[in-house]
């Protein structure tokens, strides 16, 4: 399948059918072990990806490493794949459509795009300025604007609401695909949103969040995982790390690997 047709068919994944559930790797093994699972499409987690390579998440993590992971990434699995690119690591428009090149470049077909505490008016000039930039490659990149008005608690209440919604068609407007608003776990909340958002809605999983059969009753196009697995997989490292050095008993490591199938196989 040639990228092209990944983006094509990524984008088809947020319409009509079931609900995309969107496991976030951070480096090729856990891509590979996702999509080996069963994942439709594979997306990174700009946090995770910061955090292996020992940098705080936040516009902090050069820009060659986001990339180098990126194109590790898409060669092993068949998947789509879509990054998460924070911020774009820049508010300069030449430099983000740069950026937004070199990311098509290195094999993703999608990205999520996030507004943090900018001024909104200036994440749509961004978002406008990648959909510019992601055409003129030819390939078809799936925009997902994330606005953090909830994560952030930058309003609360019925002015969040507003905000939000606001927001959301904003960046439609400037060229957006799909809108994610991480924060929010109250289905009736994201029934509110589903319902005064024009695109496709992805909500951040958390611990109170229901599943995807309820969230698809909601009409949300898209559940991600965020951190969540890298969390899972470091924390079973860290307990077993701790019982190791304990005793020297191999038994955690034993017991936190069981299941995961012969890596060196499936990269050969």
């Amino acid at each position: 399948m040639d990228q092209k047709t990944k983006a094509e068919t990524f984008a088809g994944l947020h319409t009509g059918g079931k609900i995309l559930i969107l496991p976030n790797a951070w480096d090729a093994a856990s891509a590979a072990v996702m999509a080996d699972a069963g994942a439709r499409a594979v997306a990174t987690s700009s946090a995770a990806v910061a955090w292996a390579h020992g940098y705080p998440d936040g516009d902090a993590l050069p820009i060659p490493k986001l990339l180098a992971t990126i194109e590790a990434v898409a060669r092993v699995v068949a998947v789509p794949v879509t990054a998460d690119i924070e911020g774009g690591y820049t508010d300069d428009l030449g430099r983000l459509g740069e950026t937004i090149r070199a990311v098509i470049g290195a094999g993703a077909v999608g990205i999520n795009l996030e507004d943090g505490r900018r001024d909104p008016d200036l994440h749509a000039r961004k978002v406008a300025a990648a959909r510019q930039a992601a055409d003129a490659t030819g390939v078809p990149l799936f925009i997902n604007a994330r606005t953090d008005v909830y994560l952030k608690g930058l309003a609360q209440g019925e002015a969040a609401f507003a905000e939000a919604v606001r927001r959301a068609e904003l960046y439609r407007a400037a060229g957006a695909d799909g809108i994610f608003v991480p924060g929010p776990s109250d289905p009736q909340l994201i029934g509110r949103l589903v319902a005064h958002v024009a695109l496709p809605l992805n909500i951040m999983l958390l611990p109170a969040l229901g599943d995807a059969a309820s969230l698809q009753s909601l009409g949300v196009r898209r559940v991600s995982s965020a951190t969540a697995p890298f969390r899972c997989a470091y924390a079973t490292v860290a307990k077993a790390v701790a019982a190791f050095l304990s005793d020297g008993d191999p038994a955690a490591f034993a017991a936190g690997a069981e299941g995961l199938g012969n890596l060196n196989t499936r990269f050969a």
